[in-house]
């Protein structure tokens, strides 16, 4: 394939644009690879595209070498399926919805979970028809509120779904594992670091998941991992270690304190150390008791339920794992304080709770026989010596404190967490029976006896992937395309005109006659000045310059990543080159 510049759907810009705001979205619209379309949709140009339909062939690879289906489902979809599956009301207003001329309810398909399983429903009907993976190469639809960051967070974007049909729980597990090891394959051929997390299913569903971050500081998702063994997790996965349970009446009896103008932690905390509340000057925020009110609303509801949180009051709460532990529901910090006066804000205390009958969820280390410093529910007043078990007991715990940097690792004896933030690339699910139970799909057994199979699910953002690329492959002057997946091999650069000009042309086509792909910016209205910049922008990861040394025989081979400069004869280059090429392709395999 032979590119030229003077000819190619391409114009580089030489500032950043306005709404550019991580690295790969302002690079990939600097050097001409996407234009923005709509908020959250991307044009792809042709460089842009080469990348795509570069990742994407890699992601196929590797799917059907493991043996997957390649199917095409459509994208636009209707609601009844989804309706069986609960996850019309669900995805809430995640979803694009519409109706057609007859008033009939469709979707633009998020994922196709309910698709897969009602085509296998259609077509198997025996024991014999199984294991089976179906996979596709799609483009999804998901409603954004605020689509940002260009690629990393769209409304439209292309994804790679799979979907595993075992008819046992030994069998999904061997499903899942085969496609683990073949997006670390994925991976590792993109020329992406990464790290595999445990992660939580939300609307998918299901019981194990695990997502494939790509670390980057711009990342939407933030992860743990051990400073002594291999675990690590998504933040919203991370489990608590609690301390032990204890004797509940080992504690004396709970005294309330007026404690006035003392609305936040940090001004009681103050107050029980000056006044040596219960006989300590000792106290810390992790003494007392916080108690947050939050609304929760079930898909389909009309209105919201109360919700009240206790956690330490050295930590906050974290929405997004709140969220994690309760999906599909959504939720939303109370504010209606008018409308229910028997929540004193500021001095909520967990005593009432079940009198008021409103859902008390406590966490982890709110643990029978533990004694706190919390609300008496009244303004002005805090109760010391509340002890769980004895003075109130939760409806449950819930993981919704927020995970800090030298927490204990909850695998190990002796780590702590660090933490990274991360790109969602990849995710994988065991599904279980949550689809095949809603469609009854069931097949005839071995033993003659109907069985129901089981599902796995596993997704990789083809197009998002481009982005992580590019976020961990860029330096000040440009993007850094790995050789597996950069839209052409060699990028040729005629540093002047008339013999430089056909030089340049004429290897161009010898390199593209021996397999490789080349771009050959031929521009004569433009200084080589601007050529290197752009070349140095578009990041291809070998550029050769035909320069004032070809009268000797001699080009100038760059190295964009390591910037090595070195002069080569033009004899012999075009074999050199597809060795190279072909080499660093063979090492990405």
């Amino acid at each position: 394939m032979l590119l030229r510049t003077s000819t190619l759907l391409l114009r580089t810009l030489r500032e950043d644009p306005a709404d550019a705001e991580v690295p790969s979205h302002r690079l990939l619209l600097r050097a001409g690879y996407v234009r923005r379309a709509a908020p959250g949709g991307y044009t792809w140009l042709p460089l842009g595209k080469l990348v795509l339909d570069r990742v994407t062939e890699v992601v196929r690879s590797e799917m059907t070498a493991i043996g997957d289906q390649e199917v095409h489902f459509p994208a636009l979809l209707p609601a009844e399926p989804y309706r069986t599956s609960g996850r019309w009301t669900e995805y809430g207003d995640d979803i694009f919805t519409l109706a057609d001329r007859k008033g009939a309810e469709h979707l633009l398909a998020p994922t196709h979970e309910e698709m897969a399983a009602l085509l296998v429903k259609d077509l198997f009907t025996s024991y014999r028809d199984f294991p089976v993976t179906l996979f596709q190469i799609q483009t999804k639809f998901r409603d954004e509120a605020r689509p940002r960051a260009g690629l990393l967070r769209g409304r439209e974007f292309l994804m790679k779904d799979a979907y595993s049909f075992d008819l046992d729980e030994a069998g999904l597990a061997e499903s899942y594992e085969r496609h683990r090891a073949a997006y670390r394959r994925v991976f590792d051929r993109l020329g992406l670091d990464y790290t595999v997390v445990r992660a939580m299913s939300g609307a998918m569903g299901g019981s194990a998941s695990e997502e494939f971050l790509a670390a980057t500081p711009v990342g939407e998702d933030t992860f743990v991992g051990c400073t002594a063994c291999d675990y690590a997790a998504n933040t919203e996965a991370v489990t608590t270690r609690a301390p032990a349970a204890g004797d509940p009446d080992a504690h004396p009896a709970g005294e309330v304190h007026d404690t006035p103008e003392t609305p936040t932690i940090a001004s009681l905390v103050e107050l029980a150390n000056a006044r040596r509340l219960a006989g300590r000057d000792d106290w810390t925020a992790a003494d007392t008791l916080k108690n947050v009110v939050l609304n929760v609303r079930r898909p389909g509801a009309e209105s919201p339920d109360l919700l009240v949180i206790g956690l330490p009051g050295d930590r906050e709460v974290d929405l997004k794992r709140v969220e994690a532990a309760l999906a599909p529901a959504t939720v939303t910090v109370f504010d209606g304080w008018a409308e229910r006066p028997e929540l004193v804000r500021g001095y909520i205390g967990p005593q009432i709770m079940a009198k008021l009958g409103v859902r008390y969820l406590v966490d982890p280390r709110v643990v029978t026989g533990t004694a706190w410093l919390t609300g008496a529910n009244e303004p002005g007043r805090h109760a010391t010596d509340v002890v769980a078990g004895r003075d109130f007991t939760p409806d449950g715990t819930i993981e919704a404190a927020e995970v800090r940097p030298g927490d204990p690792c909850p695998a190990c004896d002796t780590g702590e967490l660090t933490m990274r933030r991360g790109i969602e690339i990849g995710h994988i699910f065991q599904l279980g029976r949550r689809y095949t139970d809603a469609f009854a799909l069931d097949v005839l057994g071995a033993a003659g006896k109907p069985v129901r199979p089981t599902m796995g699910c596993y997704g990789i953002g083809v197009s998002r992937a481009v982005a992580a690329i590019a976020e961990q492959h860029h330096d000040e002057k440009g993007l850094v395309w790995p050789a597996a997946i950069a839209p052409v091999d060699v990028h040729l650069i005629a540093a002047g005109k008339g013999p430089q000009l056909d030089a340049a042309l004429d290897l161009g086509g010898r390199l593209s006659a021996a397999g490789l792909r080349v771009l050959v910016d031929d521009r004569v209205n433009v200084s080589a000045g601007v050529k290197f910049t752009d070349a140095e922008l578009i990041g291809i990861p070998r550029a050769v310059v035909v320069g004032r040394r070809l009268a000797d025989g001699y080009v100038e081979l760059r190295d964009r990543a390591g910037g090595e400069r070195v002069e080569l004869p033009v004899d012999g280059l075009v074999e050199r080159l597809a060795d190279e090429v072909g080499a660093a392709l063979r090492n990405r395999v």
